[in-house]
């Protein structure tokens, strides 16, 4: 894998910060975009751009060929059985609060119960917990040990015959862990219930197969790797698609209507009602080429590499703690250096042109795991190096003998 010349496909890496080059290491967050999708964006607004579905004119119809074209695109890069079964969201947000509502009103009742994890970002808890609290059902938490590993053996013991789905996330935005998702499946589907896969942290760096898997849903956003913001999927399988109302009503998604009847669209238009995001589809199509293009288990080998590397780096530094050491680690390592702020150390790093993440990563369940409020998550992808973590080691020492 040439990262140089990965490194030339994307523009802002040629930037400087305070006149320092700049090293982006908050990919987790969200990554930077490569020349041709931005290129690729850019040429659909000059040529291409109409509304979809609607249109029976060359621009529309070019425009849907194109959002149709993502949905099949999306649908082979995570070996799905069908297209219908891949929904165009704004994010792994909006698809968690579109399954949330949809899947709530058609299969949870008052005394059932949803198992979550420790691990999961805001994103995989809130519209659970907005669920049971609106139809008086409960959460349980399956938790984590300090390593990182999560408890998957105290499943079997959490579930019952009120359990009606287990939403866990595939790798945790804090620690990095990659979970054994396919375990928990099995685990789950011995007694008949569905799995919610959040992939919003590893859809960037491992190939993913939801029928190897077999997990019932899977979610994912477009701007996590290397596609615009506002873009995201929701795969679900056809046969508790069918059964979901719809989320949101309006256009594009009615079939027939006079004025006391409604028939919505087949699946998956029935979850996309208005307009959609079809520039972000149509990028995250062209964001897809480019990683396969590259090759996902070289993306996945290259970023391990330098992970592993940071965290050999971290290790030989005093004073610093680390959270989640097992392995595979995937994407992102936290630590805090005792006796500094997180903040501190982040805005020390940020005058040296160096963009890392601090706080508590909207998954703060997570952090009062380990009794902290805060820590600082350095995180990759494709274009990172190890001479960055060279860098950004050197900036972690500047600002250790700054504040220390």
């Amino acid at each position: 894998m040439d990262v140089d010349k990965i490194r030339d496909d994307f523009p802002i890496l040629n930037s400087k910060v305070y006149g320092k080059p700049l090293v982006y290491l908050d990919n987790a967050a969200t990554t930077q975009k490569p020349r041709c999708v931005i290129e690729k964006v850019r040429d659909f607004y000059y040529h291409s751009n109409s509304n979809i579905h609607r249109g029976v004119y060359y621009l529309s119809e070019i425009a849907t060929e194109g959002y149709e074209e993502a949905r099949v695109k999306v649908q082979k890069f995570i070996n799905a059985n069908t297209a219908n079964e891949i929904v165009f969201t704004s994010g792994t947000t909006g698809a968690i609060n579109l399954l949330a509502d949809s899947f709530g009103r058609a299969f949870i009742t008052k005394g059932d119960e949803i198992i979550i994890t420790e691990m999961e970002h805001h994103s995989n808890i809130e519209p659970w917990r907005v669920l049971c609290k609106r139809n008086e059902a409960s959460l349980k938490v399956i938790p984590f040990e300090d390593s990182g590993k999560l408890m998957i053996e105290k499943i079997p013991a959490m579930i019952n015959e009120r359990t009606k789905l287990i939403a866990v996330c595939h790798v945790s935005n804090v620690l990095g862990v990659i979970n054994p998702v396919k375990r928990i499946t099995q685990i789950a589907h011995r007694e008949g219930i569905p799995v919610l896969i959040d992939g919003a942290q590893s859809a960037p760096h491992i190939s993913v197969d939801v029928q190897d898997v077999d997990c019932d849903f899977f979610t994912f956003s477009g701007h996590k790797m290397y596609a615009e913001t506002g873009i995201g999927v929701l795969y679900g399988k056809e046969k508790y698609l069918e059964k979901m109302p719809p989320y949101q009503t309006g256009g594009g998604m009615i079939q027939s209507m006079d004025n006391f009847k409604t028939t919505y669209e087949d699946l998956p238009l029935k979850f996309e009602a208005g307009t959609p995001n079809y520039v972000g589809a149509i990028s995250l199509a062209n964001a897809i080429d480019y990683m396969q293009s590259i090759g996902i288990a070289n993306i996945f080998n290259h970023e391990l590499d330098v992970i592993n590397y940071a965290l050999e780096k971290l290790k030989r530094e005093e004073h610093l703690i680390i959270y989640g050491k097992i392995s595979p680690h995937c994407g992102s390592v936290s630590f805090n250096i005792a006796g500094i702020h997180p903040q501190d150390v982040t805005s020390i790093l940020d005058k040296f042109g160096i963009a890392v993440r601090s706080g508590y990563l909207c998954a703060q369940p997570t952090i009062d795991h380990f009794k902290i409020k805060s820590l600082i998550r350095l995180s990759v992808g494709i274009y990172n190096t190890r001479k960055e973590i060279d860098l950004f080691i050197e900036g972690v020492n500047k600002a250790k003998s700054l504040l220390l």
